[in-house]
């Protein structure tokens, strides 16, 4: 899946967070803003990579402001900013590529 512009999903409710993603061409540049970054900071980001690499997407800046989001959460996030940012037209694939 290619970047194609901006994108946003997410809040910065509790229990959520917002992942913000723009086209990149340096690999996935991944910044990460929590509370509980010392704690989950690892598993967030691990989390974070299997989605952007189950969604076939190499080159990103992603930035992610956690609220203390569980993992389910944090893919959601960041499927839907990605798919926001292709302009993916159609229906999506559950059960496929969206786990």
């Amino acid at each position: 899946m290619e970047i194609k512009k901006p994108a946003v999903a997410g809040t910065l409710e509790s229990s959520d967070c917002m992942v913000t993603v723009e086209p990149g061409t340096n690999g996935i540049e991944f910044e990460l803003e929590s509370a509980v970054i010392r704690q989950y900071g690892y598993q967030i980001r691990k989390v974070t990579f299997e989605t952007l690499e189950r969604l076939g997407v190499k080159n990103v800046k992603l930035r992610m402001v956690d609220k203390g989001a569980l993992d389910c959460t944090i893919k959601a996030r960041v499927e839907c900013a990605c798919y926001r940012s292709s302009d993916f037209k159609g229906y999506l694939p559950w059960g496929g590529v969206i786990r």
